[in-house]
């Protein structure tokens, strides 16, 4: 018989063979602070337009609405960190996350595979993935099954992997041997993020009020860019990665090794007229498979307008 010692190993070992940066299993239980807290940051306002937060808020805090009888989360990271950024003298600037293909379904694929090489070790068992796409309090359990912790921008940390990462689980139904938090504040008094962010969308609770927070602004956000933002941020169109650029943990990013994550050679050499000039049959062609395609073209045109204020 196979113990959840072998299958924990056996996980692990599978993941790392798959590319991920880091795997941790933690129990599956109540995330009781975690609901006080984002009980708390809803109350505030600070999801601004993502209603679905408050419609799905008590699925985000119970595992067994999601699997039933749900006994262990397992938590893998996903390097994402690339080679080349984009260069600072670039007319506008994407974040990171977004340069390859879209990390849904470059990652879905990989717990698809490991699934099924888990089924073949156990058959009765009920087992369910999540990328980033359904209401899972991803940082929460990555926590809780040691894998970082949560800095003052309130983006998981490693201390191995710095904060250039995808985060996604697999919730199952079968007890596994699980990891310890890391427990501890390990940003100490550093404030760079908060100091950086140039629309004080960070709070001093590790909390991001998305209602200031530029990624928010030119992806999730479906209408106008209020103005009181006009001159705050320079050349962002798609995300930010700004509190993670300043933070001293990213010292220890390395490149990522994943081919899907490279961005278009296109997109590396847009001049300011190849983004003035981009019709949606261009923006079709280099966006295609990435996270991109979620601010739409008629987004992307909004925050680039924005910024110069040409309209497109």
């Amino acid at each position: 018989m196979t113990t959840k010692e072998q299958l924990s190993a056996f996980i692990k070992q599978e993941a790392a063979l798959l590319g991920f940066a880091a795997c941790g299993i933690a129990p599956a239980a109540r995330l009781d602070e975690d609901e006080i807290r984002l009980n708390d940051w809803l109350q505030k306002g600070f999801h601004a337009g993502m209603d679905y937060m408050q419609k799905h808020a008590a699925l985000r805090v119970n595992p067994e609405l999601l699997v039933e009888n749900a006994k262990s989360v397992i938590v893998f990271l996903y390097n994402y960190y690339p080679s080349k950024m984009m260069d600072e003298n670039s007319p506008y600037l994407i974040s990171a996350y977004a340069y390859g293909q879209d990390y849904h379904e470059v990652i879905r694929e990989k717990l698809n595979i490991l699934t099924a090489r888990l089924k073949q070790q156990i058959h009765e068992i009920s087992i369910r993935g999540f990328v980033d796409s359904a209401p899972v309090l991803e940082r929460a359990w990555a926590t809780r099954a040691g894998l970082g912790w949560i800095g003052k921008n309130s983006m998981l940390i490693s201390k191995r992997n710095g904060s250039y990462f995808f985060i996604s689980e697999l919730i199952t139904d079968i007890e596994l041997e699980y990891d310890h938090p890391m427990g501890g504040d390990y940003c100490g008094d550093c404030s760079r993020c908060m100091d950086a962010c140039p629309t004080s969308a960070i709070t001093d609770l590790r909390t991001v009020d998305a209602n200031k927070c530029i990624s928010y602004l030119t992806i999730e956000n479906k209408g106008e860019i209020p103005g009181e933002f006009k001159g705050k941020y320079e050349k962002w169109i798609f995300g930010c990665d700004i509190c993670q650029q300043v933070c001293p943990w990213n010292r220890y990013s390395s490149s990522h090794h994943e081919p899907a994550f490279e961005p278009p050679p296109d997109l590396l050499q847009f001049s300011k007229e190849d983004w003035a000039q981009m019709d949606n049959e261009q923006y079709i062609r280099i966006f295609k498979k990435s996270a991109v395609k979620r601010a739409k073209f008629a987004g992307l045109n909004r925050n680039i307008e924005f910024l110069s204020g040409v309209e497109f």
